[in-house]
């Protein structure tokens, strides 16, 4: 699982997403960050994480309890949040609210999609009116992106996440 964060995407200090100037690093994990680490060792690995006040909740007992500083892509304020769950980081999130943006984050979500085909390879894709996503799978993870177009809640996502299979008994 581990192997592929180690690998030369890891891009800039901290939280640093790609700009114009340099396709083809986009964003990676911080330096030191890694999923199935516990909050304490985010904490050692990136100091200027802050608690979340109130955490967002998502299915399977995920919390974005951690947060970075904002980092910037093709003009866009790109918010890091860091889900938990049992104790260990299974999922970072870094969101943009484009609704403010000319093109509603299209550049900023193709630039994403041309790092992730340089990075893992041809996504998986879908492209439905109002949405787009384009998904790739690395050993133990997931990652993907997401462009919501409407124009009142339209934003850009990307999203690492620790892969979970499930038996078809399970289903």
């Amino acid at each position: 699982m581990h192997r592929f964060l180690s690998k030369p995407v890891r891009a800039l200090a901290a939280v640093t997403l790609l700009s114009a100037a340099q396709a083809g690093s986009a964003q990676a994990l911080p330096p030191g960050v890694r999923l199935g680490m516990s909050a304490d060792e985010l904490q050692a690995a990136l100091p200027s994480a802050e608690r979340v006040q109130r955490p967002q909740r998502l299915a399977g007992g995920l919390a974005g309890a951690w947060r970075a500083a904002p980092t910037q892509l093709a003009g866009l304020s790109f918010e890091p949040v860091f889900f938990f769950a049992g104790g260990q980081l299974r999922r970072v999130e870094w969101v943009a609210a484009t609704a403010a943006a000319p093109d509603l984050g299209a550049a900023a979500f193709a630039e994403i999609v041309a790092w992730g085909r340089q990075s893992f390879g041809p996504e998986l894709g879908s492209n439905d009116p109002g949405s787009a996503s384009a998904a790739w799978v690395q050993g133990d993870c997931d990652v993907y992106a997401q462009r919501i177009s409407d124009p009142h809640h339209a934003s850009v996502r990307l999203v690492y996440k620790a892969r979970q299979l499930k038996d078809a008994s399970e289903l």
